[in-house]
């Protein structure tokens, strides 16, 4: 094999070995999923986020329709605020509920949306009124423990002594 055969076989290998290193790091900072559809713009109010994450995906039975396009917090509502990129080709009712959940037990969490009933539908600046915030998992256990603590507690007070 001549010099230059060889200048571009291992040329070739060294920018597919780029292209393979910038698909992972775009696919490990979830950024793989860059959609230039036109999207509008909705938000949400939540007691909790939990770990909910800026780009986390909008999702509507299972299928992707939008992402979280920003995280902030009102200071009049004391709420956090979820503002949704929702591409335009999906509708929703302006009585569709946002709720946040969780990909299996411990997996990634993202904004699921449930259409609701209404002929009108949500536009550009609109808010989701109805919300129910992140099942925070050592919020339930603490309430399970504590609850358990009780229950134990209230039977060996009511146990009355043998005569």
């Amino acid at each position: 094999m001549t010099r230059e055969k060889t200048d571009f076989w291992v040329g070739l290998f060294v920018l597919l070995g780029v292209i393979a290193l910038v698909f992972l790091a775009l696919r490990a900072g979830n950024l793989s999923s860059f959609s230039f559809a036109p999207t509008y713009k909705v938000q949400a109010y939540f007691d909790n986020l939990g770990g909910l994450k800026v780009r986390a995906p909008v999702k509507s039975s299972g299928v992707v329709v939008g992402r979280v396009a920003a995280l902030s917090f009102d200071n009049e509502r004391y709420q956090a605020v979820v503002t949704l990129d929702i591409e335009s080709q999906f509708e929703f009712p302006t009585d569709s509920s946002a709720s946040i959940l969780t990909s299996g037990l411990l997996g990634e969490q993202y904004v699921g949306l449930t259409p609701g009933g209404e002929e009108k539908m949500l536009a550009q600046g609109s808010t989701i009124q109805y919300t129910q915030s992140a099942v925070v998992l050592e919020e339930l256990i603490s309430k399970f423990l504590y609850s358990s603590a009780s229950d134990k507690g209230s039977d060996g007070e009511s146990a009355q002594p043998a005569n």
